[in-house]
């Protein structure tokens, strides 16, 4: 938390205002920000720079300047992005000037979220291609591409869909409702599910970023967009964070279990537990 929705709701809110703007100034108070780069380092590089387009890719905002600079940021668990906020703002990590008068503050309670610079377009795809796998919106992400990505795999389907090198933006909140609408169980492995369930998934878990875009995101922290508010998607929630209560399809109590290490949300009727079958993980 952000996931892609909320990343891409920052993005779409900041775009208008600053492309095509002029980076007047750049204060790094937190240089855990950006280490093992110097604040002086980012600074030389972005300020006097004109901000050519504002971009996402996966959970990653690219500030895309002149020359082909750019400063990459990630919100990681906590951060967000505020735009012409007051002065004085708490866990306030970076502040960005531009001309014209808007002013951009990183604001970070956790301290978890980053900023990279990098020079070239080259580079970036290969800054790229080495930690994300394909955009959930794009044409490649099909249903044989999830198979094919998915193949041999043991694990279960929700790591997986979490691990950034498969597809990228999904995070814990996305991954839990997209399973529930796709009828999987977050347990079952990822290289065994059927034809028709890589595509009911594949179609899941767009639907899901659709609908959270749509929503704004969800704020069930710290997450706000760059006015302020809150996001919406928490009040569509149709199994994250809603243990105990009836199934939204069938009545049955949703439970909490743990997979991965994170905290999962599963309805145990309308997503079976996988069987166990000697040898049979993985195959097709």
């Amino acid at each position: 938390m952000p996931e892609l929705p909320e990343v891409e709701t920052i993005r779409r809110r900041l775009a208008p205002a600053l492309v095509g703007a002029r980076i007047i100034g750049l204060e790094v108070r937190d240089p855990r920000w950006c280490a093992p780069l110097a604040p002086e380092v980012i600074g030389d590089a972005t300020v006097g720079r004109r901000l050519e387009a504002l971009e996402r890719r996966g959970k990653y905002l690219d500030a895309a300047l002149e020359d082909e600079i750019h400063l990459l940021m990630h919100l990681r668990m906590t951060g967000t992005l505020l735009l012409d906020a007051p002065a004085e703002v708490p866990h306030t990590r970076v502040v960005i000037g531009f001309a014209g008068g808007h002013v951009l503050r990183f604001v970070d309670p956790r301290r978890f979220g980053t900023g990279e610079l990098v020079v070239g377009d080259a580079a970036l795809a290969a800054f790229y291609a080495a930690r994300l796998g394909v955009e959930p919106f794009d044409e490649a992400f099909s249903a044989q591409a999830l198979r094919a990505r998915a193949r041999g795999r043991r694990g279960p389907i929700k790591p997986f869909l979490l691990d950034q090198r498969n597809v990228a933006g999904v995070g814990n909140i996305y991954a839990d409702e997209a399973l529930f609408r796709a009828g999987v169980h977050p347990l079952r492995a990822a290289g065994s599910l059927r034809p028709i369930q890589y595509a009911l998934l594949r179609d899941a878990v767009r639907e899901t970023l659709a609908a959270g875009i749509d929503a704004r995101g969800a704020s069930i922290d710290d997450y706000r967009d760059p006015d302020g508010v809150r996001g919406s998607f928490q009040d569509r929630f149709l199994v994250h964070l809603r243990e105990g209560e009836p199934c939204t399809r069938c009545a049955t109590p949703i439970r909490k279990l743990v997979v991965g290490g994170r905290g999962t949300y599963v309805c145990p009727r309308c997503q079976p537990v996988p069987r166990r079958r000697h040898g049979a993980e993985g195959r097709r």
